[in-house]
């Protein structure tokens, strides 16, 4: 029993405490080289692999410039070469997974090549794609890889998608990509950014995803916090706070039990219910085991990189990915502070072991701070919204 905690606290740590134990087993690979210096492994790079983007999406808090045509070359991309020598140098790390996202990485003049170097070296591969581009020889290639893929799609119509995504056409486009995904067998997930607009048409996006076969759906929440894009300038155009709380419960009180397929959102986990909350893919922040590469070549915290300069660590022409995982000061200080040194109402909450602040990109963009809280949480708190049973008694909540 822990003292000074309420029978459902009690529950609630002991499911946080068996989810961690099952966090370091996973973690236990025998096979793996030795542990790096900094104690820990390098799990997945995250190659943004060109910054241009075919599409024009107003919400993207990465704000790629627009590439016309379904090729990349005018905006800087990460060529074959230097794709090879990175993940050579992170395998030495422990590295056994990639993530090809962008910008649209489908666009990228290599794609190809890539795609056939990653299945020579067996690694585990996920593509967040817009679907504009696939083409049945394309995605044969991505199905040799056995890669998890999800794609954009905004709305079950073209008016509602292309109000989002800029291009017209491009609704007729990443459905056709999406039947081509699906005849592959690679049962893509359907991602959808949900605002004021196109809410209403959440549960007809479903039932567009169910009649085409897609493996799943996942919602996230297009917030105005900390962009500089055209979300920021009209803040009408997202969901407030409260409303964003609400649809997440009618998500798991109507929409979920009614649907053929598997529905996530992105709420914070203290905002789920907790067998969600504490399990795999909940919505912790992998900052301990991550790498982001931008198109340009270098290295960073993630694709955040593209628009703040202070979480770029160095370019992979020139450094060497072990100095840079090892040493660098910004990893270093987020490692020695997590989860201890979180703020505001993370400092509080029963979940901060596993969430870890759920995003340090999104929250350093919002407060310039790596030990911020959760945006989410810490305004939800503020107003009075956030679930108190997930509070630790005692803890002052400051910030």
């Amino acid at each position: 029993m822990l003292p000074g905690i309420s029978r459902s606290r009690r529950q609630i740590a002991y499911a946080i405490k068996d989810m961690e134990k099952r966090m370091t087993k996973e973690n236990e690979a025998p096979t793996r080289p030795p542990v790096p210096e900094c104690g820990y492994y390098l799990n997945s790079l995250y190659f943004y692999v060109t910054e241009g983007c075919n599409l024009r999406c107003s919400h993207c808090w990465i704000n790629p410039p627009h590439e016309t045509g379904n090729k990349a070359g005018k905006f800087p991309y990460v060529d074959l070469e230097l794709f090879k020598d990175i993940v050579y140098q992170a395998m030495e790390l422990g590295c056994r997974s990639v993530k090809l996202t962008g910008g649209e990485p489908l666009i990228h003049p290599q794609i190809f090549e890539l795609l056939d170097f990653i299945k020579s070296e067996k690694l585990n591969l996920t593509i967040e794609t817009n679907g504009t581009v696939c083409t049945p020889e394309l995605v044969r290639k991505i199905r040799q890889c056995n890669a998890t893929v999800s794609t954009s799609l905004d709305g079950p119509d073209a008016a509602t998608h292309e109000r989002v995504r800029g291009v017209k056409g491009c609704f007729d486009a990443t459905i056709q990509g999406l039947r081509y995904l699906v005849a592959a067998d690679l049962n893509p997930q359907i991602i959808m950014a949900v605002m004021r607009h196109n809410r209403d048409k959440m549960e007809a996006l479903v039932r567009l995803a169910e009649k085409e076969h897609a493996g799943s759906v996942k919602f996230t929440f297009v917030t105005s916090t900390g962009r500089e894009n055209d979300i920021a300038k009209d803040k009408e155009k997202t969901l407030y706070l409260e409303e964003i709380i609400e649809t997440g419960k009618w998500i798991e009180k109507e929409l979920i039990p009614n649907s053929k397929i598997p529905i996530v959102y992105s709420h914070p986990m203290a905002f789920k219910p907790i067998n969600k909350a504490i399990s795999r893919g909940s919505g912790s922040c992998g900052v301990f085991g991550v790498m982001g590469i931008l198109g340009s070549g270098k290295y960073a915290l993630c694709g955040i990189g593209q628009t703040i300069s202070e979480l770029v660590f160095a370019d992979a022409k020139k450094e060497r990915l072990a100095d840079v995982w090892n040493h660098h000061p910004l990893l270093n200080e987020i490692r020695e502070g997590l989860p201890k040194d979180l703020k505001g109402i993370c400092a509080a909450c029963m979940y901060r072991k596993k969430c870890l602040g759920s995003c340090i990109a999104m929250n350093y963009n919002h407060y310039r701070d790596l030990m911020a809280p959760n945006f989410f949480c810490h305004e939800a708190y503020q107003k009075g919204l956030f679930p108190e049973k997930y509070l630790i008694p005692g803890q002052k909540i400051e910030y």
